[in-house]
């Protein structure tokens, strides 16, 4: 499925997986991105073309911001025709929201750009970081026809490939840290690779990579929770320069049926905010229709999220705010899926 000449790019942002142990303090601490491939010899059995190029100093993905998914998107703008696959090593924290921004981001994919990290230090006896990046990058290097199998930006982590825009982190120490609760794996590995191809998205093979290098990130989350009051409520939506409000709510999209949040809601949507209903839960949709409580958030003019993620939500209002799409323009995008980021 690979021939010989196959070409990868590893683009090391920092993270778990290229940490040790600070020799006094024990917390962990990054290091030169060589001590990865040091650790690795197996990668030179691949045969592959492999390449690194290593953030400096490196990030905890804790301070990854949009400014870092604009820089990994030029990264493998510059090098698009030299390499048939990109494998992007990024910390867990916040991976899902760099996955789902680069699926935006990269309009016209048309190649693997595949995220992955571990859990424990890839220097470490139990490291899940070996086998991860292993398969990151034959996944990566996979092709059909001469064509990439995986033409998209996916998360690989223990054994399963999750599109990134469909993926959460949702365990902290287990080594399958990630879900998809909503999309099934793009490929699953065991003894062999078995790929879902009918889950995989197919590109248009008549458009070239466009990079969008504008995002707008006055976005906000308002988290329901049982006794929130009117003035968290408006605290969160009359922030100065707030474009959108991600509100998490309650099973398929429900919130209080109280008056005063009601009204709070109606105010803000009034003056032009726009406001995205994202349920809390992992797996499920938001049906504003289902429930009287919802009902009252559509009637309001709260836009319906669908099953996107918190992540995913996050990283396409950034994206369509960044193209400087009016207020319809981006409510009409909302409710359609771009990058198979929803279930329509």
């Amino acid at each position: 499925m690979t021939g010989k000449n196959t070409s990868i790019l590893l683009i090391y942002t920092g993270g778990t997986i290229g940490m040790v142990n600070h020799p006094e303090t024990g917390a962990l601490q990054p290091v030169d991105f060589k001590a990865i491939s040091n650790q690795v010899p197996e990668l030179k059995r691949f045969g592959y073309a492999l390449h690194a190029i290593a953030f400096d100093p490196p990030l905890d993905s804790s301070n990854v911001n949009p400014e870092v998914w604009l820089k990994i998107a030029e990264i493998i703008k510059k090098n698009y025709s030299l390499y048939d696959g990109f494998v992007v090593l990024h910390g867990t924290d916040t991976m899902a929201f760099s996955a789902s921004a680069l699926s935006f981001i990269l309009e016209n994919l048309s190649k693997p750009v595949i995220f992955t990290g571990s859990q424990l230090p890839i220097g470490t006896l139990r490291t899940d970081g070996k086998e991860n990046l292993i398969s990151a990058i034959e996944i990566a290097a996979a092709k059909i026809d001469g064509k990439a199998l995986i033409p998209e930006v996916c998360i690989y982590f223990e054994n399963a490939l999750f599109r990134g825009n469909r993926t959460t982190k949702y365990n902290a120490e287990h080594f399958n840290a990630f879900t998809s609760e909503n999309y099934p794996p793009l490929a699953e590995t065991g003894v062999y690779i078995k790929y879902n191809t009918a889950a995989i998205m197919k590109p248009d093979g008549r458009k070239k990579l466009s990079v969008q290098m504008k995002l707008d990130p006055r976005i906000v989350i308002l988290k329901l929770f049982p006794g929130i009051n009117r003035s968290v409520v408006e605290a969160v939506l009359n922030i100065p320069g707030t474009k959108a409000v991600v509100l998490e709510t309650f099973g398929s999209g429900n919130a209080p049926s109280d008056k005063w949040f009601t009204s709070c809601i109606k105010a803000a949507v009034k003056r032009g905010l726009l406001v995205l209903n994202i349920t809390q839960c992992h797996g499920g949709s938001v049906e504003m229709e289902k429930y009287e409580t919802g009902m009252e958030l559509m009637k309001a003019g709260v836009v319906s999220g669908y099953d996107m993620t918190t992540e995913a939500a996050i990283a396409k209002l950034m994206y369509l705010f960044g193209k400087a799409y009016s207020l319809a323009e981006v409510k009409k995008h909302l409710k359609r899926s771009l990058r198979g980021e929803i279930t329509l």
